[in-house]
């Protein structure tokens, strides 16, 4: 079911005024565009209006991110509905992020088609992810394992990069506020004219905050310094056309983040450096009008370094090559397509030797969507072969009417699986190396409306999970070498909900909200999923009057669980924001945002600090 919020208006922002989705495309859509031109990729690995595409998604455009007040990708996502959130302190802490109450090992993050993550813990370093060098981000939920294999079943998170068009732009800011924080980004971007045209983008970014304890009084961690961040990134994009219809490029981002974390009283240093590198290259070909093939290599590095005393460190790092060729054939108004990837994962690690391995994975895909007047309708399918765990078949079936020009209905089913981690195979006394892929059936359906002043959602969803890994406390297998327990695929959950979300424009104010009712449980002991709330919800109102755009957004969580055996109790919270931009002249803003204005004290995980009321003013240029 698809809900496209567009402008800034976020159907589910919440802590600040006004991130909302907008739209996706090859190129650059401004968020001024209206839902029914709105157009995404992630949901078919294909451009589609955004009132053609059955899964439910969320789009958020550079204007909604320029306006959201967000500070980093985390923070940006949790305004977004069907997400929670977890960071073990500030924002160059460790996070994490549940798509519809599902672990976050189950969702594929993508940067610009190039799958990141590490192979050894199964989820993507969010604190690496610089906010300031993405254009657009698209959120897809429910199971997409057919288009990317292992591990999308809770959803995808697709963030792409800034692409260059028109005549050359050039953007930057700084910014400084609470707890010393600063931050500089500056970017160009164009394109040339002519037969051979190129397009390029380049930007680059620095920020650093010296933050506040990560721990409080009460954890073996503790230790009352300060926990801060630096990270340095840039990205790029370049491109040229080769002739009509075909084009060929070179993608990258780079992002080095040293952060600061807690290891009891403890007089170093303590700290964890990481490099993310990611480079693709590229090549589409209109060979005729109704058949498209696109190619793609990339290389995607994950390195984290901990340093936990002045004479001892641990070195992990990832190395993932993918190799994707897909064809997409139009037929009439339908498409047919056919894809084939390769991915190879390979761990490195220094002192931890028994991670050192590899595996490839080789798939075979195929989709077919159909359009016949108030009907829409999909059917996918995949094999994954896999040299460490075997085959895999996942499929999907979707179907759409259009009651009105305004109201449609959907209800589709779809399978899934999450590859065991690296450490859930190899890591020595937690490890097992038959560990088999957790395994998904969900089935959703939902309502949309949208008449282009007020769109509204319904979807309800029920995935239910089999061969879950989780750590057992006596391992039923290789006893002599777990004794305290290890991974095992034991237990089943459910994850169910009810998905809400709502906008509309008055005159000047721009509304949104959007309220998630969910169940994630665990089968098998009957006790509630980690960390996962049953009822959360957010809310924006936003003021335009034409220079001056300003809001208020609010984030509502009830109580979540610590710990599986549901012991430990994390108190429900509420968190108001507020956001301003000021056009000073052609080109040129002043923004502010205040965080946490009643200074809630909440815990997103036990005995983990979270930001009090913080304060926020910079300087833009260029950016809307």
């Amino acid at each position: 079911m698809t809900f496209p919020v567009v402008r800034h208006a976020a159907l589910t922002s919440l802590a600040l005024a006004f991130t909302s989705p907008c739209a996706l495309a090859d190129s650059p859509i401004d968020s001024a565009a209206t839902a029914n031109t709105a157009v995404i990729i992630t949901a078919a690995r294909a451009p589609q209006p955004s009132i053609d595409v059955l899964s439910d998604h969320v789009l958020i455009s550079a204007t909604d991110i320029a306006r959201s007040g967000a500070g980093n990708v985390v923070d940006l996502l949790q305004k977004q509905r069907g997400i929670e959130i977890t960071r073990n302190g500030g924002p160059g802490a460790a996070s994490q992020v549940f798509i519809r109450g599902g672990d976050p090992k189950q969702t594929v993050v993508l940067v610009d088609g190039v799958r990141i993550g590490s192979s050894t813990i199964g989820i993507a370093n969010w604190a690496t992810l610089p906010l300031a060098n993405i254009d657009r981000v698209e959120i897809v939920y429910g199971p997409l394992a057919t288009m990317y294999g292992a591990d999308a079943i809770g959803g995808v998170v697709q963030i792409f990069t800034r692409r260059g068009a028109g005549p050359a732009s050039v953007t930057a800011s700084v910014e400084a506020g609470s707890d010393k924080a600063r931050a500089m980004t500056f970017g160009v971007a164009g394109a040339s004219e002519g037969e051979n045209s190129i397009h390029y983008a380049f930007g680059a970014s620095k920020d650093k905050d010296e933050g506040f304890s990560a721990t409080k009084p009460g954890a073996s961690s503790y230790n009352k310094d300060n926990d801060g961040y630096a990270r340095d990134s840039a990205s790029g994009q370049l491109g040229i056309v080769l002739a009509k219809g075909h084009e060929a490029g070179l993608l990258y981002l780079h992002s080095h983040l040293a952060s600061q974390y807690d290891s009891g009283p403890n007089p170093f240093d303590v700290r964890s450096v990481q490099n993310m590198d990611n480079i693709a290259v590229y090549s589409k070909h209109q060979f005729t009008t109704s058949w498209k093939m696109s190619l793609q290599a990339s290389e995607a590095d994950d390195k984290s370094v901990n340093f936990t005393s002045a004479t001892a460190s641990n070195r992990i790092d990832t190395r993932a090559h993918a190799y994707s060729m897909q064809h997409d054939i139009a037929l009439g108004s339908d498409l047919l397509q056919l894809v084939l990837e390769r991915r190879v994962e390979s761990v490195f690690a220094d002192t931890t030797r028994a991670l050192n391995a590899s595996r490839a994975t080789n798939s075979v895909a195929a989709a077919y969507s159909a359009k016949r007047g108030n009907h829409l309708a999909s059917a996918s399918a995949r094999r994954d072969d896999s040299t460490q765990y075997g085959d895999k078949t996942t499929g999907g079936i979707g179907y759409g009417y259009k009651l009105t020009r305004a109201l449609r209905v959907n209800a589709s089913a779809g399978t899934s699986f999450r590859a065991p981690t690296f450490n859930e195979l190899y890591y020595p006394g937690y490890g097992v190396d038959t560990n088999k892929p957790e395994q998904g059936k969900n089935v959703e359906g939902g309502a949309y409306y949208n008449d282009g002043t007020t769109e509204a959602s319904a979807i309800w969803y029920r995935n239910r999970l089999t061969d879950l890994l989780v750590n057992t406390g006596k391992c039923p297998v290789q006893l002599d070498s777990h004794p305290n327990g290890c991974a095992y695929n034991v237990n089943r959950a459910t994850l169910e909900g009810v998905s809400l979300g709502a906008r509309t424009r008055l005159g000047d104010v721009d509304m949104s909200g959007s309220l998630d009712f969910q169940d994630p449980r665990d089968d098998t002991t009957g006790k509630n999923l980690q960390r996962r709330a049953k009822r959360h919800a957010k809310f924006a109102v936003e003021y335009n009057a034409g220079d001056l755009i300003a809001g208020v957004g609010v984030q509502v969580s009830g109580k979540r669980f610590d710990d599986l055996a549901n012991r430990t109790t994390l108190p429900g919270y509420g968190v108001v924001n507020l956001f301003a931009s000021y056009r000073f002249a052609h080109d040129w803003s002043a923004v502010l945002r205040l965080n946490n204005i009643a200074d809630k004290q909440y815990e997103l995980a036990r005995n983990y600090a979270t930001a009090g009321r913080q304060v926020f003013a910079g300087i833009r240029y260029g950016i809307r």
